[in-house]
């Protein structure tokens, strides 16, 4: 009832939050490492898509993970942590700037490097 459904919009909005602030200082960090790229945000969709993997993965071997779990994990952190929108808008500028390998790096390295992620952390975590 109303308790869930509370329970449900809190579980999503902390994990949103933390995943968001997360995403930043992750970024930011690569940022003052290496100066602007977008090597954070492959990092951070990297990373995301390998948790993601482990979780939903994992997740089915403890029942008692599927709910709340993944409301934090899944939809909350992770979805705001992994930013589709970023890759594309940045890939979108590296193609105006004229950088064609890189922007093709970028979009083409992130699906696959991502799925590999994926697919790595979906068969650790069914070890776990």
């Amino acid at each position: 009832g109303r308790d869930r459904t509370l329970t449900s919009f809190l579980l999503i909005a902390v994990g949103g939050a933390l995943g968001a602030l997360s995403r930043y200082y992750l970024d930011t960090a690569v940022t003052r490492l290496l100066g602007p790229t977008v090597l954070g945000i492959f990092l951070i969709n990297i990373t995301g898509s390998f948790s993601l993997g482990v979780f939903i993965s994992a997740a089915e071997n403890h029942i008692t993970w599927q709910n709340n779990a993944s409301l934090f994990a899944s939809i909350g952190f992770l979805g705001s942590y992994t930013t589709f929108s970023v890759l594309t808008v940045a890939t979108v500028t590296l193609v105006e700037s004229g950088n064609l390998p890189r922007a093709a790096l970028n979009i083409g390295g992130s699906i696959v490097v991502g799925l590999a992620a994926a697919l790595l952390g979906f068969y650790l975590g069914k070890l776990l």
